[in-house]
């Protein structure tokens, strides 16, 4: 009985790790293109705010986000910014115009969602 309650903690404990376990990208192929940004979150488990932004990954390094203030004061807005990938993670501007990056891990990438874990915030992406 010890032998099977050991076996059981041991699985929970791997599938627990699997589930948080990041995706190491070889290159940028698996992520070009448009990606609606639906939410973003403090946690996985936090209560996500919805978004309407589009992020365009493009292959020279341009990382195109286009989004629509949704208080209405402005129309819509494209903000280039650089990006790579680099070590199986995700490196991009925080800000335009700035030579400040942030990693950017991704958590999930199954059909057509992906879920990034950046510094600050997890964002919830489907692929347009």
């Amino acid at each position: 009985m010890k032998t099977i309650t050991t076996f059981l903690s041991l699985c929970a404990a791997l599938v627990a790790f699997s589930a948080n376990a990041e995706i190491k990208l070889e290159d940028n192929s698996k992520i070009l293109g448009k990606w609606q940004v639906t939410a973003e979150a403090a946690a996985l488990d936090k209560e996500k705010k919805a978004l309407n932004v589009t992020w365009d990954f493009q292959k020279d390094g341009t990382l195109m986000t286009i989004g629509e203030d949704v208080g209405g004061r402005t129309k819509q807005m494209d903000i280039p910014i650089k990006y790579s990938v680099v070590d199986g993670v995700i490196k991009k501007q925080s800000a335009p115009g700035r030579e400040k990056y942030e990693d950017c891990r991704v958590v999930e990438l199954s059909g057509k969602d992906m879920i990034l874990k950046c510094k600050y915030l997890y964002f919830f992406l489907t692929r347009k």
